[in-house]
């Protein structure tokens, strides 16, 4: 509005009811936002996770992220004993059968390399494959060494591949004839002997597969977890990213279409402080509802944005094509000539779904709040028309300035957004100067039959 046209407060309290609207839809959209990214949020930041008792587990299973050497848990040292004491055991049993075949020197050396043998399980978990080949040669000279060789095979089936398993395996077997062949066993036949060493092999082993095949699942799942987990904070900060670039685009469309008026409003108080009293009074009157009414949207939206979905939801009547007319009647009550022309075919504007009607009129309204910051005085042409099926399309035009235009801070960011808005919806959006040296925006929308 300039000084001069007989426009007062009630004029601007009645077109502020398009501003309200339009701050309605932010406080809307900007809840759906910020609800989305709440939702897939994490409640709060957490680590890895670990079980209640891991006391009772593994070390190798027990830590997320362990050291460069794992410690052992309380079940470790147990089994570690219980491996430990089982060798010494098998050891005991084939002592007696040795006393009765085999010198008092042989006896001595054979006790011997089984204790050895047996205390060399403690670092059994370190060097699984090392221990495995250095038993199965120390086996070829003790007897009582043969628990411990079982013990070796079955932490060497747990902790490494199949591949160092089935080599060293199978030249385990390969030695079993030979050995007895040169220490025969009392009780037992050569093939008898065999046989037996080679199914208590071929149990330890099996045994150790179905206990490495059962880590491997746990660790697997945890692993999937931690990937899940790491996916939905992955999804939380885009749809927190989301949610800013939608606070950034509404904030746009309804503080730059209402600062616009007022700046309209004050540089006509500037240009005409010679107008009479009382249009000095209309026109700081609706500066001033102006600048109220753009306080009262900024502050519903940085309340949304402190309070998140908490307290009351005001839903508002979201702008649509119906509301083009009031949109271009607060253009004109600002002093701009607006030229509005809408063609759908004798379709109301209610036929146009509400997301495509919503988008055209944002279209509409940056193309105004442009033409009057880059071009004030220049008659702008609105022309919005489409059928179902064919799309509904938007243009927005205007002259070349009168004047040089003063810088406006900000300038592109609009159009930015408005441009992701339009792809967003399914359509596209052009712009550039026009062959007059005006500025011109058109939009595509689909309207489906």
């Amino acid at each position: 509005m300039a000084p001069g046209r007989p426009t007062g407060r009630e004029d601007a309290a009645a077109h502020g009811t398009g501003g309200r609207s339009r701050a309605g839809t932010v406080v809307a959209r900007l809840r759906s936002a910020l609800s989305t990214a709440a939702a897939r949020e994490p409640r709060e930041p957490r680590g890895p996770v670990r079980p209640e008792y891991p006391w009772l587990l593994p070390s190798a299973v027990v830590d997320l992220a362990p050291p460069r050497r794992a410690r052992r848990t309380v079940r470790d040292w147990i089994v570690d004993s219980l491996c430990f004491l089982s060798a010494l055991l098998v050891g005991v049993f084939a002592l007696d059968t040795l006393s009765r075949a085999a010198s008092g020197g042989e006896v001595l050396v054979d006790v011997v390399l089984g204790l050895l043998a047996c205390c060399a399980l403690w670092v059994r978990r370190r060097v699984p494959l090392g221990l495995a080949l250095v038993l199965m040669v120390v086996g070829l000279f003790s007897e009582t060494s043969g628990g411990a060789i079982l013990v070796s095979l079955f932490t060497l089936t747990v902790h490494r591949p199949f591949r160092y398993v089935a080599w060293v395996g199978a030249l385990t077997l390969l030695l079993v004839p030979p050995y007895f062949l040169v220490r025969p066993d009392p009780d037992l036949s050569v093939a008898e002997a065999t046989v037996f060493v080679s199914v208590m092999v071929g149990t330890v082993i099996g045994w150790g597969m179905f206990v490495r095949a059962r880590r491997q699942l746990v660790l697997s799942l945890r692993d999937r977890a931690a990937r899940a987990e790491a996916e939905a904070e992955l999804r939380a900060e885009r749809a927190q990213r989301l949610a800013r670039e939608e606070i950034a685009r509404e904030m746009h469309d309804v503080l730059a279409h209402r600062l616009s008026l007022l700046s309209v409003h004050a540089g006509a108080l500037e240009f005409r402080p010679d107008a009479p009293g009382p249009e000095i009074e209309r026109a700081a009157g609706v500066i001033r509802d102006s600048a109220h009414e753009a306080l009262q949207d900024l502050r519903q939206i940085i309340g949304v944005l402190r309070a998140g979905d908490e307290g009351e939801n005001p839903e508002r009547p979201q702008p649509t094509l119906a509301s083009l007319d009031r949109l271009a009647e607060e253009s004109r009550e600002a002093g701009a000539a607006v030229d509005l022309g809408v063609d759908l075919g004798g379709q109301p504007p209610d036929a146009v779904p509400a997301a495509t009607g919503r988008t055209a009129y944002r279209i509409v309204q940056e193309g105004l709040t442009n033409a009057r910051k880059h071009a004030p005085g220049s008659p702008v042409t609105c022309r919005v028309h489409g059928r179902p099926g064919e799309g509904l399309t938007v243009e927005v035009a205007n002259t070349a300035p009168p004047g040089a235009p003063a810088p406006v801070p900000g300038s592109g960011q609009g159009l930015i957004g408005l441009r992701e808005r339009a792809v967003l919806a399914g359509g596209r959006l052009e712009h550039g100067s026009a062959r007059n040296g005006g500025f011109r925006l058109v939009g595509w929308l689909p309207w489906p039959a």
